[in-house]
């Protein structure tokens, strides 16, 4: 086990965030002040649609500095992504064994508006970690911090653009596999929607 590592902010995550943060037993220091990288999955979810992956975005207001920090990224509400977010997740899950049960208690975060993306997908990965039975410690960086003194770095390493989905990653069911299969990494609520409280013994 390593001794500590930094991890971006994510939008429901997917399963491999996860299993990297549990390796270091949920201590883990979360980056504030990198500049803002477009086309991740700090404000991208993964789900399982009837067609396949569906991308689920949150929109960030552009402006003429390109170098945001994160902790500065601000959402934008020039249409409602919310509804859209959240009628693609009833759409894909309703027919799975736990939507339901985690329905009440997610859905508020579909209709509170959050100005920064930062506190947005903080309070979301709080609430997952809460799912989950996991009390992670979390420490803030002050300032965009350089890998040094063991310090492992996932800032960059969880992309989907780069990921490797030969690996292993145990199969579990899935609304619409009998379509197309199993689709592996995709957002933590895809586990969690179709395993339930069992979604921790998975990671």
């Amino acid at each position: 086990m390593q001794s500590l590592a930094i991890f971006p902010l994510f939008y429901l995550p997917p399963v491999s965030y996860f299993s990297a943060v549990q390796q270091f037993d949920y201590e883990i220091m979360v980056e504030r002040y990198e500049h803002f990288p477009k086309q991740t999955y700090r404000n991208r979810a993964r789900i399982y649609s009837p067609n396949g992956i569906l991308d689920l975005i949150v929109p960030v207001i552009k402006g003429a500095n390109v170098h945001t920090k994160m902790k500065d990224v601000r959402i934008s509400y020039d249409f409602n992504w919310q509804r859209i977010h959240w009628m693609s997740l009833q759409t894909c899950y309703r027919s799975s064994a736990y939507f339901e049960y985690y329905e009440d208690e997610l859905a508020p975060f579909y209709h509170k508006k959050f100005n920064y993306l930062f506190d947005y997908n903080l309070e979301l990965l709080q609430w997952l970690l809460q799912q989950l039975k996991k009390k992670p410690m979390l420490s803030f960086t002050e300032e965009y911090t350089e890998v040094e003194n063991g310090l492992v770095d996932y800032r960059t390493k969880i992309h989907f653009k780069k990921e490797d989905l030969s690996q292993s990653f145990s199969q579990y069911y899935q609304v619409f596999e009998d379509r197309r299969g199993f689709l592996p990494n995709l957002s933590i609520v895809d586990l969690l929607f179709n395993q339930g409280p069992q979604a921790k013994n998975y990671i």
